[in-house]
């Protein structure tokens, strides 16, 4: 995948107008030579998603060499020479700083996903699923060969496995999050029903018609990088005609897109408030000053609970306690 400025709306000119700064909760502790922890494939991916050549080329004034090499191999060799050129010329300071800090905003979770894999496993061994979700799909995984999409550390992965699924292909794009995954299979009962591989939603390491549910929890977007029309597509590809693909938990701002695809929306009643469950008062504190910081809730209420049980009323974004499925004809 490369970024192509012929195929957008913006050029590399001289004058850069930088686009609206999307709020975020998170602090971002990221440089922009961080982004060398990608392999090149992902690389390209990551900057496809998230940033066009025009703005790609004043983040990088000033940047390493090295850096600014592989930025470039990413670039269709039509748009090389303009990006070259707008590197040339003389940029502003601020802009310049301004530009990096939102391309590292718009590649925060892929690098915490990369750089910091540890960081992510604590704060999603707390958001616990609505046991109901799994529950209700147990006719579809018991017995069965399922896909895990975008697998993190395992969360649903192990969830199929204690609801009777006999193989769990866990696959993950980030080496780091991998290995977690890896060491908590080979620490577990599951070591031979649960197999880690690498790839993304739109390069699944397995054959036409494989499995018969695949599923993504927290993963799947609309964002094409994320899933999009070319993940849906290959997700289709590998389940068997008759199976079911599952996305848990899917954005709120991603359900039209969903429903117009075909996806049936299931939200589960909540007997009670729903809550991140940390290991403890100091894990959730170290996981809201790394993610929530920006949230003017979520540190004070800690602070004066003491508790390592947050709320997502607190966190200000909608519970696990839903799905989107799709039959595949």
């Amino acid at each position: 995948m490369r970024l192509n400025s012929s195929q957008e709306s913006h050029e590399i000119g001289e004058h850069v107008s930088l686009p609206e700064h999307r709020p975020h909760a998170f602090v971002n502790p990221f440089q922009l030579e961080d982004l060398l922890v990608f392999d090149q494939e992902t690389l390209c991916r990551v900057l496809a998603t998230h940033v066009l050549p025009v703005h790609l080329a004043l983040s990088l004034h000033g940047a390493p060499p090295w850096l600014v090499q592989r930025c470039l191999a990413c670039i269709a060799p039509v748009d090389q020479p303009a990006l070259l050129q707008a590197l040339a010329r003389s940029e502003e300071a601020v802009q310049i700083e301004l530009a990096r800090h939102l391309l590292l905003d718009r590649c925060f979770w892929e690098l915490t996903y990369w750089k910091t894999p540890e960081m992510y496993d604590e704060l999603v061994s707390g958001e616990h699923l609505h046991p109901g979700i799994f529950e209700q799909l147990t006719p579809f995984l018991a017995g069965k060969v399922v896909l895990d999409s975008g697998a993190g550390s395992g969360r649903a992965s192990f969830e199929a496995v204690r609801h009777g699924a006999t193989l769990v292909y866990a696959v993950e794009p980030s080496p780091g999050l991998r290995q977690i995954l890896s060491q908590k299979v080979m620490a577990s009962s599951a070591r031979r029903r649960i197999m880690p591989l690498a790839g993304d939603f739109a390069h699944l390491p397995l054959p036409a018609a494989s499995v018969d549910l695949a599923l993504a929890c927290s993963a799947f977007t609309t964002e094409e990088g994320e899933g999009g029309e070319a993940g849906l597509a290959d997700l289709k590809r590998v389940t068997r005609p008759g199976g079911y693909l599952v996305l848990i938990w899917p954005q709120v701002q991603d359900r039209a897109w969903l429903v117009e695809h075909g996806f049936h929306y299931v939200t589960l009643p909540m007997e009670q408030e729903m809550a991140v469950e940390f290991s403890s008062w100091q894990s959730a504190l170290r996981c809201a000053r790394h993610f929530y910081a920006q949230n003017e809730k979520v540190i004070p209420y800690l602070l004066q609970t003491h508790q390592s049980r947050l709320p997502f009323s607190v966190l200000g974004f909608n519970a696990p306690c839903d799905y989107a499925w799709l039959q595949v004809s």
